[in-house]
Order: C-alpha cells, then sequence, then structure tokens
C-alpha cells in the first residue's frame, strides 16, 4: 500500500513554512540538501519524515509532531524543539549544538555520532532514550535516567546531571569530567570507562557501591587533596 503513496524527495531547495505545509500530504515526505534555517515549521505534523544533510539552524519545530522521523547528518544549531513530539525519532551525526529539547518527548528516541554541546533538555519525558558517540557537554539533563543503559562514548564535561538516575550503569569511554551531579544515584554503576575529574569533595559520597579503577581511585583522592603512596 506505501508504493501507492510513493513520491520522489524534495533536493536541493530552501524552504518556507508555506513549502512545507504544501508538501504534507497521506506519505511521509524525504528531504535531502535542503535548507531551512529559521523556518517557521511549529506545530506541524511531519511524523515519519525523512531528513538528510539539511539545515535547520534556528528553525521553529516546537510543538510538533515529529514521531519516527530521521535526520541524518543535518545541522540544526540552536534549532528549538521545545514541546515537540520527538518519539522513537533517530538522530544519526549532525550538529545540534545549543538546540532546545524542552519538555519534549523522547520516548525510544535516538542519538548517534551526534553533536549536543549546550543543548537544552530540560524537563524532557525521555524513556529508553538512546544516546551513543554523542558529545553532550555543558548540556542540561537535569534529573534525566540512564538506570541500567550501557553507556558509550558519551561526554558530559560540564553538564547539568544534578539528581539524574546512573544506578547499574555502564560507562564505556565516557568523561564527567567537572560535571555538575549533585543529587544523582550511581549506586551499582561502572564506573571504570569513565573521565571523573574535577570531582569536589562534596560529590565523592554519591560513588558509593559504584564500582571505580584502582588508577580512577588514586586521581580522585589526589584531586580531593589526599596524598596517595
Amino acid at each position: 500500500m506505501d508504493d501507492l503513496f510513493a513520491t520522489q524527495a524534495t533536493t536541493g531547495v530552501t524552504l518556507s513554512r508555506t513549502d512545507v505545509e504544501r508538501l504534507i500530504g497521506p506519505a511521509p515526505q524525504t528531504l535531502v540538501d535542503c535548507d531551512l534555517e529559521e523556518a517557521d515549521l511549529s506545530g506541524l505534523d511531519l511524523s515519519r519524515w525523512r531528513f538528510e544533510r539539511c539545515n535547520f539552524r534556528r528553525s521553529n519545530l516546537s510543538g510538533s509532531r515529529l514521531e519516527g522521523t530521521v535526520w541524518q547528518g543535518c545541522r540544526g544549531p540552536f534549532a528549538d524543539f521545545s514541546g515537540a513530539n520527538l518519539s522513537e525519532a533517530a538522530f544519526a551525526g549532525g550538529d545540534w549544538n545549543n538546540c532546545s529539547m524542552r519538555r519534549a518527548s523522547l520516548t525510544s528516541t535516538r542519538f548517534v555520532g551526534c553533536k549536543l554541546t549546550g543543548a537544552d533538555f530540560s524537563e524532557a519525558r525521555a524513556m529508553h532514550i538512546h544516546f551513543e558517540e554523542v558529545l553532550l557537554v555543558s548540556a542540561k539533563l537535569p534529573g534525566f535516567s540512564f538506570r541500567k543503559e550501557s553507556l558509550r562514548r558519551i561526554d558530559f564535561s560540564g553538564a547539568d546531571l544534578r539528581k539524574s538516575d546512573f544506578r547499574m550503569t555502564v560507562f564505556e569511554e565516557c568523561s564527567l569530567r567537572d560535571a555538575m551531579v549533585a543529587g544523582s544515584r550511581f549506586e551499582g554503576s561502572d564506573l571504570r570507562g569513565v573521565d571523573l575529574g574535577g570531582l569536589r569533595l562534596v560529590d565523592a559520597g554519591l560513588f558509593r557501591g559504584a564500582t571505580i579503577s584502582r588508577d580512577q581511585a588514586g586521581q580522585l583522592l589526589g584531586e580531593l587533596g589526599l596524598n596517595v603512596r
């Protein structure tokens, strides 16, 4: 049945809100190398659409329905996804630095190989969200649950992770350097693959019950002002 509504990809054009509205129909669309910089796409239903190498810099997608969308190698610094439904969406590669995902629905959403430095995930409704090989430097993710997840090559340096749940989480080649972790839980987590630099004395107790390496223990004690011999 899907073949009855098959459409060709829209390629290499600049699109406004009006242009996008004209493309909305019974079948999901594919946009390739399109420029939607600063476009107002708020509140639109673009579920199952596919975007490849498109420019969404400072675009407004707040409140949009974006379930099952695919974002391949796109650029969207400062894009606004506030309140959007991104359930089961997949972001592969691309630059989403300083984007806003505030209050967005992120159930089973995947971010792989993305740049999300400074991204704001505050108050997002996230469940089974997947991050892999992602830069989340200075990002805001307070209250997130990563419980029982396997996190691979994620840079949380300087990120706001206050009151997040990392219980029984396995870290592989990750960084928590200078991250804000007050109120977070790490019981049963495996932190041997994490850069824990910059840990403050007040945060040390949060890691009770977690597993760290001997080298990490020495580093932490040194940063806490203790002499290790």
